[in-house]
């Protein structure tokens, strides 16, 4: 599994000049990971009153009279009905079902906003782009202007960086995993689901407040957490992101993604014969777990890190098999050191499996999100096979 290299737009962030900033590294640059306390700043991005800062974000808006008929034939989720505030998210997919491109999505009425991974950005815009055709629609990128700001719950951002409203409609993003959306199905069958609890935010404001914001910060205004705090609330949430749980082949079922990003009776869409298939008939081939890991050897495996199950052999010894690899990780200030990872279907869900990491093992034991059972929830009855039949039979 490969990481995407971060966007050559990203530049350092202003809040990057606040006491005990540490700059993200990778996909993430540009912005802070953590300001000095990683766990105190999930306790209080969970209490309400924090920002975090996710200027390194993309931003496009596609405007037209066009556009969210054009967006919803060539996306995953139903846009034709979106009234001016509404959130949702959608997944671009290949024509063969993987997730190619995933979008946080807001309509003001005039435009529709479109918040990505910083690494998405060229490539969502070019296709796009090339995607018009004759269609009365224009995808203009606006990360030059616009920053992201998130936050648990109401939007937190000083009046010093008020929301952008172009058109008149606050651009904020309420992330729809808190509930299962219209057209949508979920797979974990837990009693509780942790994305209940999941209230996350995203506001645009102009690229030109970040400084008051910064200030606003160090005068006590605002409170302020890393990435790495979102990370482990984010993982707890059992709650995908598009740069670290999928790869080239990421179907939306291993993720529970059909959850928010998929209506499953719109119309037709690229990628849609696979989403039913896999859904109606089949399995996905892999399921998206939570892992909670030992963490007596003070090692936190890293993304694509390889995850393990013992196997028996034939001869009565046994070996460590390959099944899956570590997609996101982090410690949780409650859970301790926790991880998302996509594991074969097969793999027991009773099974203890390891993370090989740093030359360790590190045995884990799994929370089930996407079960076995996941997918042929059409009850199709089977036939019986006809064998030969003899003569005058």
């Amino acid at each position: 599994m490969t990481i995407e290299s971060p966007s050559p737009l990203a530049v350092p962030s202003p809040l990057l000049e606040l006491d005990g900033a540490v700059q993200a590294e990778g996909i993430d640059a540009g912005v802070a990971a953590h300001y000095g306390g990683p766990l105190a700043e999930q306790r209080r991005l969970l209490a309400g009153g924090t920002i975090v800062d996710l200027s390194h974000h993309g931003v496009l808006s596609v405007a037209g009279p066009d556009r969210l008929s054009w967006l919803n034939s060539i996306s995953s989720q139903e846009l034709r009905g979106l009234t001016p505030g509404e959130s949702t998210e959608t997944l671009l997919l290949d024509p063969t079902g993987h997730v190619q491109y995933a979008m946080e999505v807001i309509d003001d009425g005039v435009e529709t906003w479109l918040l990505v991974e910083a690494a998405q950005l060229p490539g969502l815009h070019a296709w796009l782009d090339k995607m018009r055709f004759t269609l009365r629609v224009q995808v203009v990128d606006h990360t030059a202007s616009w920053a992201v700001i998130g936050c648990m719950g109401d939007p937190a951002v000083p009046s010093s960086a008020t929301p952008a409203a172009p058109n008149g409609v606050p651009l904020v993003w309420h992330d729809p995993w808190n509930q299962v959306a219209a057209g949508g199905f979920q797979y974990a069958d837990a009693p509780a689901h942790p994305g209940a609890a999941w209230q996350w935010t995203e506001t645009l404001v102009p690229r030109a407040s970040l400084p008051e914001l910064r200030d606003a910060v160090r005068n006590g205004v605002v409170a302020v957490a890393g990435l790495l705090a979102l990370e482990a609330l984010r993982i707890a949430a059992w709650r995908p992101r598009r740069a670290l749980e999928v790869d080239e082949k990421s179907l939306p079922h291993e993720l529970d993604w059909l959850r928010t990003a998929v209506h499953l009776n719109k119309g037709c869409y690229r990628g849609q014969e696979t989403v039913a298939k896999v859904h109606n008939l089949g399995h996905p081939p892999r399921r998206l777990v939570m892992l909670h890991l030992d963490g007596s050897d003070a090692v936190l495996p890293a993304h694509g890190d390889e995850v393990q199950a013992v196997r028996q052999l034939t001869d009565g010894s046994t070996e460590h098999r390959g099944v899956g690899l570590i997609t996101s990780s982090a410690i949780h200030y409650e859970l301790g050191p926790i991880a998302l990872a996509t594991v074969k279907r097969t793999v027991p869900a009773t099974v203890t499996l390891y993370v090989a990491s740093q030359g360790i093992l590190v045995s884990a034991a799994q929370e089930v999100i996407v079960p076995q059972s996941a997918g042929s929830v059409a009850d199709i009855p089977r036939l019986p096979r006809l064998g030969i039949r003899s003569p005058g039979h």
